[in-house]
């Protein structure tokens, strides 16, 4: 992709988090998200085919960026918070993509991008021996802890917890066979972070 074109595509995906979160919709007609970012409505659907793939491709980017990216030699604890922080911070946005006309593909995406993570989890603590069952288990984690964060995203209190929520998705991984914790200790501990309001995570702030 050259350089005019990966601009373009920056710009319609960073527009299209903007448009989303401050809405908290994912009903933001084509035309405004091409406005926002600066191209003709056309350039839409040549790079992307449709606006849900635009927003999935969106919400993939802003995951991979300020997540993935960022924390990816973080020791399981501190990713798991790194993880529920960053999605209370970009609340509005998240629960949009996971309540919207895009959620089947938005929920796919989620697993598919954690499933990696889940695989290096369970490959640190010998859980399974053979590749494809690791492979299986790792989904079967990624689609469990989404389950999770979905509800606490969708349903959760207007001020969310992501200390709560970290320690919650910890106990769960260290209940796996293998894993280097004793059931009767409380998951590790990871830096406080203060609670993060409905509001706040409207706005991308953490």
């Amino acid at each position: 992709m050259d350089k005019r074109a990966q601009r373009s595509r920056t710009a319609l995906l960073n527009a299209a988090i903007d448009l989303v979160s401050r809405r908290g919709t994912t009903a933001v007609p084509v035309t405004e998200l091409a406005d926002a970012a600066g191209v003709s409505r056309q350039l839409v659907y040549l790079q992307f085919g449709d606006r849900d793939a635009l927003l999935v491709a969106a919400a993939t980017e802003l995951v991979t960026r300020e997540l993935l990216d960022e924390h990816a030699d973080d020791d399981i604890p501190a990713g798991v918070l790194a993880t529920t922080r960053h999605f209370a911070t970009h609340r509005s946005f998240y629960r949009a993509m996971l309540t919207g006309s895009c959620a089947h593909a938005m929920t796919r995406t989620f697993n598919q991008v954690f499933s990696p993570f889940n695989q290096r989890f369970l490959a640190d603590r010998g859980t399974v021996a053979d590749e494809d069952t690791a492979k299986d288990l790792s989904l079967f984690m990624a689609a469990g802890a989404g389950a999770i964060i979905n509800d606490w995203l969708v349903d959760g209190p207007d001020t969310l917890d992501p200390d709560a929520a970290a320690a919650r998705l910890l106990r769960l991984a260290y209940a796996f066979p293998g894993a280097h914790h004793e059931p009767d200790e409380p998951p590790p501990a990871a830096p406080p972070a203060a609670a993060i309001t409905r509001d706040q995570g409207r706005h991308g702030r953490a």
